[in-house]
């Protein structure tokens, strides 16, 4: 698994009572874990911090979809159910934009 990719997992709800899975954007790939961000259909609650993708054959999606970057969650990798595609190299530049506004990271 590669950054950029798109995996279904079971991703937690914010109040800890459950998951659904939910496709994810693989944001950090490590050996044990991954660092995810939630992808959502509803988009008519696009915030500024969210990257719209639009369903492709490379990416899996079936509809459009927003890249929620402040809905993060880093679980452990056996947990992945699948890999559904993989976002463009243009779009993984999009992400880090999105993450360095996101944690008000100063670039110097």
């Amino acid at each position: 698994m590669n950054k950029g990719d798109i995996v279904l997992i079971p991703f937690p709800f914010t109040d800890l009572t459950g998951s659904k899975n939910r496709p994810a954007l693989l944001l950090i790939p490590t050996a044990l874990d991954i660092t995810v961000a939630f992808i959502s259909t509803q988009t008519q609650w696009q915030e500024p911090a969210d990257l719209m993708l639009r369903p492709t054959v490379n990416n899996g999606l079936k509809k459009a979809s927003l890249v929620r970057m402040n809905k993060l969650a880093t679980l452990d990798r056996v947990l992945i159910l699948g890999r559904l595609g993989s976002i463009e190299s243009g779009e993984i530049e999009q992400v880090d934009k999105k993450l360095i506004e996101v944690f008000d990271i100063e670039v110097k």
